[in-house]
């Protein structure tokens, strides 16, 4: 069957949808184990290892949020737009993922009533921390796009260096939803640390813009060696039986597992741009597709795992069983990722088709008053 190639699947930096649609399958499956499969399984391998491959996903949706918010910023800058233009225009990709948080929130409250809490609303989620992280990462967009290679990079190591301490702060006096947003928590995504990964993005999106076509493939190499020293630079630091700080938990704050993260991530890129290469990934690839929507994927399958609908079979699945459910939901995600698809091309389409259609007419009416 021949499916239309998303534009940016076709690009020479397809391979960023392809890590970003591997990042959703390795969601959903987390989230299907996490939600349906029985409690006296939970300490068993497969269930332990599904929910440990998970914790790299916010992550790389993250990170990658940063990528193509420098994208955004070093578009701006070609097209010369000064400092503060840059500044609001990266600040609007702020407030649309805000709305979209805030709207993502209120659904999951209402079709969970009578069961949610009215505080539930002022959950921080993913959607939440990419807001905050990029409303201020679009002070950012003010810089040279060659000094905010090393900015953007910077920024990342002190928002990591900064969490155990920011751990650590009083903060009392702050409302507790407001604190949620800045104090690491185990079940929601603080701006300390997970902000680093967007200043991350911010960092290596630049980079991939101002660095020739041509350079690409000398880039993703360097990117795998570099990836493979932070994985095993974080993973020493990690393991010290001293640290410069009071106290510190390696799986909330701690700057080695940012650093691991992002090592994993760099990884993940160069595999995904060398698996890219392939002649039949490039035409379509259902990884890919996911990619290219993730963020109506995220949205629906949240509901469809943890809402309402298949109330009877939480927590209640063995591991055979709850891997098939987290197949037949990557199945159905790729088919409202393809439906969402074309959609989008149809609504193109036909917008397409108006605009000839009154430019002819236009053409026409302009030849008559002519007398040609």
């Amino acid at each position: 069957m021949a499916l239309a190639v998303p534009q940016s699947g076709s690009s020479r930096l397809g391979f960023l949808d392809w890590t970003r649609g591997l990042a959703a399958v390795i969601m959903l499956q987390g989230h299907v184990f996490h939600s349906f499969t029985t409690k006296n399984l939970r300490e068993s391998g497969p269930y332990v290892l599904s929910q440990f491959i998970g914790g790299i996903t916010p992550a790389v949706f993250l990170f990658l949020t940063g990528v193509t918010l420098a994208f955004l910023m070093e578009s701006r800058e070609r097209q010369g737009v000064g400092p503060l233009g840059r500044v609001v225009s990266t600040f609007g990709r702020a407030k649309y993922l805000a709305t979209i948080a805030i709207l993502f929130r209120l659904q999951l409250c209402l079709f969970g009533y009578p069961q949610t809490n009215w505080t539930d609303l002022f959950k921080v989620d993913v959607l939440n921390s990419m807001a905050l992280a990029v409303a201020v990462m679009a002070l950012l967009a003010a810089i040279p796009a060659t000094a905010r290679v090393r900015v953007a990079g910077i920024a990342g190591l002190a928002i990591a260096a900064v969490s155990p301490l920011v751990s650590m702060a009083d903060v009392r006096w702050m409302h507790p939803f407001v604190a949620s947003y800045f104090v690491p928590d185990y079940n929601q995504f603080s701006f300390f640390p997970w902000a680093a990964f967007v200043a991350f993005g911010v960092s290596a999106g630049t980079l991939l813009r101002i660095l020739d076509k041509e350079a690409l493939p000398r880039i993703m190499q360097w990117s795998a060696v570099a990836g493979f020293g932070l994985i095993f630079t974080g993973q020493y630091f990690g393991n010290l039986p001293y640290s410069v700080y009071d106290k510190s938990e390696f799986w909330l704050n701690s700057p080695a597992l940012i650093v691991i993260k992002l090592g994993v991530i760099l990884v993940i890129a160069a595999a995904a741009y060398l698996w890219n290469l392939q002649p039949a990934v490039r035409e379509w690839s259902w990884v890919r597709q996911l990619g290219t929507t993730s963020l109506i994927v995220y949205w629906v399958h949240i509901e469809l795992v943890y809402g309402r609908w298949f109330g009877s079979w939480k927590e209640s699945l063995p591991v055979a069983q709850t891997a098939a459910v987290a197949v037949i939901l990557i199945a159905l995600m790729v088919a409202l990722s393809l439906a969402q698809t074309k959609w989008k091309q149809s609504k193109v389409s036909m917008t397409q088709a108006f605009r000839e259609f009154f430019a002819e007419a236009g053409l026409a009416s302009r030849r008559r008053v002519s007398g040609d």
